[in-house]
Order: C-alpha cells, then sequence, then structure tokens
C-alpha cells in the first residue's frame, strides 16, 4: 500500500457507493458514524435510499473476508476498514462539540492521525461538504473533495471546433465536398467549422465521419423549418443535424438558459414523431424533479397531476411548437384529430406526446421511442447510467441542461450526471454533443446569463 490514509465522508458514499473502492492501493477509513447516518438513509426508496442500501451490501461482503475493524485487504492492494474507538469522542470535544455527526468524523481522522503507526503518513479526509472541509482544515487536517468522478468543466468537450486552411484545401473541399483528416484525432460526430485562411469570411460547416476518417457537408439539417421552427445559429444547426439523425442514438446539448436546448430537441422530436418522418412511435419527456426555492410540499391528485407544475417548462415549448407548426402537419394529423391543428392535449390523449416522472422510469424499457431528458444536470452519474439504460431498440434519449444551474447538494458542473456522460461518452460513435453559447430567448435573458 502506499502511506496515504482516506477518511471518507456520508456524503461521499453516498454520491458513489464504489467511493470506498477508488483509492486502490491505499488505506480507507470509514467512521462508524458515516455507518450510523447511512443506517437513517436505507429505508428510503429513492436514490440515496438505494445507495444506502449499497453500501451495506459492499461492506456485508468485506466482512466475510476479514475483519472490518482490523482491516480488509481489497484486491488491489488497499484495505478497507471501519473505525470505532472511545477516544474518538474525546479527541473531538478538544477541538469541536461532538454531538455533531460531522465534528466526529472529523474526530475520527484526527484520532487516525495521532495513533503511532500512521506518524509520518497523509490522513485526507475526503467530503463534497464545503463546510467540513473547511472544519477539518482548521484543526489541522488535509481536506479534500470526492473528485474520482470528476471532469474539468473549463476543457470539456464542446463538440466542434475551428479550423483554418489553405485557400487550396479550402476550394478543393467546396469541389468535391469532402476533406480527408488531417487535424489528428476527433471525436465521432464532431463538427469542424473551415476557414478559409485566405479569406476568413469563407467558412463551411462540416461533421466528421469516424468510420471514413473525413470531413463531409451536414446532412440531416440544411436550414429548413423543423416543426415551425429553423436554426438562429451555427451551434443550433449541428444540434438539429445530430438531433435528426437516426444513427446517433444520444445527444446531449448542454449550454447556458435561453440558447435553446429544450425547444430545438422538442421540436425535433415532434418532426420525428408527428411530422413528416415518423421515425420513432412516441415522444417521452422527463425531467428530475427540483424545486427552485422553497418547495411547495405534497400535491393532490393523480400522477399527472403531481408532475403538472414541474413539467410547466415544458408545456411552454410545446406550446410554442404547435402555434408555429406548419399546415401541413396540422392537416396530416387533422385526419385523427378532426381539426386542422391539433393541441398538446390532443398529443398527450392519443398517447403520441407522454410526460413521465424520471421516478418512475426506473425498470422501464422504451423501444422505438425519442426521449427527452430535461434539466439532465440535477442527474447524479449514477442516474445517468439509470435512464440511459432504459434506451430500448430504436430508441434516441436526448439530454439536455444547464451544468451552472444545479439544485441538487453535492453536485456541481464538474460532477453531474451531464458533465460525465459528455466527458465520458464522446468517443462512442452513435453519440453526438453539442455545447450551445448564444442565447437566443431574448436580449434581457442574454443580459441575466451574461452578468449573474
Amino acid at each position: 500500500m502506499n502511506g496515504n490514509i482516506y477518511v471518507l465522508d456520508t456524503n461521499v458514499l453516498i454520491h458513489n457507493p464504489q467511493a470506498m473502492f477508488s483509492y486502490k492501493d491505499a488505506h480507507v477509513v470509514i467512521p462508524i458514524t458515516v455507518i450510523e447516518e447511512i443506517d437513517n438513509f436505507k429505508k428510503g426508496l429513492d436514490e440515496k435510499g438505494r445507495n444506502a442500501r449499497q453500501i451495506g451490501r459492499y461492506l456485508d461482503q468485506l466482512r466475510k473476508e476479514g475483519s472490518l475493524r482490523e482491516g480488509v485487504k481489497t484486491p488491489k492492494g488497499g484495505k478497507i476498514q471501519v473505525v470505532l474507538h472511545n477516544d474518538v469522542a474525546k479527541i473531538t470535544e478538544k477541538f469541536l462539540t461532538r454531538d455533531v455527526n460531522d465534528n466526529l468524523i472529523i474526530g475520527t481522522a484526527i484520532y487516525i492521525k495521532e495513533q503511532e503507526e500512521n506518524k509520518g503518513k497523509k490522513i485526507y479526509l475526503i467530503s463534497k461538504d464545503a463546510n467540513v472541509r473547511i472544519k477539518a482544515d482548521a484543526v489541522g487536517l488535509l481536506a479534500d473533495n470526492y473528485d474520482e468522478d470528476k471532469v474539468d468543466f473549463e476543457t470539456l468537450y464542446t463538440g466542434y471546433e475551428e479550423k483554418i486552411i489553405p485557400e487550396k484545401e479550402f476550394k478543393n473541399y467546396t469541389e468535391k465536398e469532402y476533406l480527408l483528416n488531417n487535424f489528428g484525432e476527433l471525436n465521432p460526430n464532431q463538427f469542424v467549422v473551415l476557414i478559409n485562411e485566405e479569406n476568413d469570411s469563407e467558412r463551411v460547416m462540416t461533421r466528421f465521419s469516424h468510420e471514413n476518417n473525413s470531413l463531409y457537408p451536414l446532412k440531416y439539417y440544411q436550414n429548413e423549418e423543423i416543426f415551425g421552427i429553423k436554426a438562429r445559429n451555427d451551434e443550433q444547426k449541428m444540434a438539429f443535424d445530430l438531433l435528426l439523425d437516426p444513427n446517433v442514438k444520444l445527444v446531449s446539448l448542454l449550454g447556458i438558459a435561453g440558447t435553446g436546448k429544450t425547444l430545438i430537441a422538442l421540436a425535433a422530436g415532434l418532426e420525428q414523431v408527428v411530422g413528416k418522418e415518423k421515425n420513432y412511435s412516441k415522444l417521452v419527456v422527463s425531467r428530475p424533479i427540483s424545486p427552485v426555492g422553497k418547495d411547495l410540499g405534497f400535491l393532490p391528485g393523480s400522477k399527472a397531476d403531481k408532475f403538472n407544475p414541474w413539467m410547466q417548462p415544458i408545456y411552454d415549448n410545446m406550446e410554442i411548437l404547435l402555434s408555429h407548426s406548419n399546415d401541413d402537419v396540422g392537416a396530416k394529423n387533422g385526419k385523427i384529430f378532426g381539426k386542422r391543428k391539433p393541441s398538446l392535449n390532443d398529443y398527450l390523449d392519443y398517447d403520441f406526446i407522454e410526460l413521465e416522472p424520471l421516478t418512475y422510469i426506473r425498470g422501464r424499457s422504451l423501444p422505438n421511442q425519442f426521449m427527452i431528458i430535461d434539466e439532465a444536470q440535477n442527474l447524479t452519474p449514477h442516474e445517468m447510467k439509470t435512464i440511459i439504460t432504459r434506451a430500448g431498440e430504436g430508441t434516441k434519449v436526448v439530454l439536455t441542461g444547464d451544468p451552472f444551474q444545479i439544485d441538487i447538494p453535492y453536485l456541481d458542473s464538474e460532477s453531474n450526471g451531464l458533465s460525465i456522460a459528455v466527458d465520458k461518452l464522446k468517443k462512442v460513435s452513435i453519440v453526438g454533443h453539442i455545447t450551445l453559447a448564444q442565447g437566443e430567448r431574448s436580449e434581457l435573458a442574454n443580459i441575466a446569463a451574461k452578468f449573474f
């Protein structure tokens, strides 16, 4: 083993039960206070409850292989130990109030540090709670955030880049409509804007084909209206090209408020479910249930009645699309609904559109559907995995979100499920991603997004 000892806080294990195995050849300590806190969560039906039960199963399996009190060796050369000692409370009382669980966890780290056999070793308290890290630092401990599943948001894959090429190459591309990749490694379905070196006003948008190692013009979006709306900038054009490509099974759209992520995802979904191209049997839209500000508490009524307040942003976007949809779509569906332009309720009643809470998505299999997960930045990596694995044969999954607007404790722009999915899946041939930076909602919305 290396000389480091890592003391894990409760929130680290609740965030990722496998965190205890993340430090490979190191000594990992789990304070008994952490076990007691986890015990309070184990009966829950949410993600926290499931993770609490999984932690118990991991530790129980380790217990069968040796004494957790002494420490059980892991296959990668490390050791996992559960620490309970009367001296922890006494040590804690010297620095902090001992009847606070966070302080007892800090006290455990101090106790480990003061043991003779640990002299010269680095003792880290790992916590996702900033206040715990601050207190740990104040009493002389090394404190760190759990970053094993984090990404560097500043360098996160955007899905496109610009390349300046000689005029000869530029003209060669415009004539042949393809260009062999000589830019080095590109990701599948990555977009490259080619710029003429001699005249930077000459620009063409291309998409990389991993199979042919070449760049080609956009194939699936040619600046036409999609369910009544058109792309307003290059990023939206790229997004539409991915959304309309049946070969791309997972599309992630990341961007600040007002960039049009949800609207263009819904437009592409409606176009392919009830429009000219009926590539999918149903449009499924869902989002995590997380309030901004104080929660309203329990709501009366059916599942739909309870879910409606959370889905109001989706309704707003749907109404915009339906009010702008062209007559051809309305006339085509008029044969079903008996009127020229069907309403959102018509689509819902005839099961063309389904609004589903993520709470009920576990265990489902969704074949041949266009599935949009809005506000995906509020999902943990494990929840993201659960959702993507719901996709059945022929289903397309679209993730939209703004990593700067996270409403879930202990998640941030670098550890949320959306950012992790973008980073981990960027090299997969059936996956595409675009980061939208240009706001299109309104001038006021752009100002707010920029200055707040």
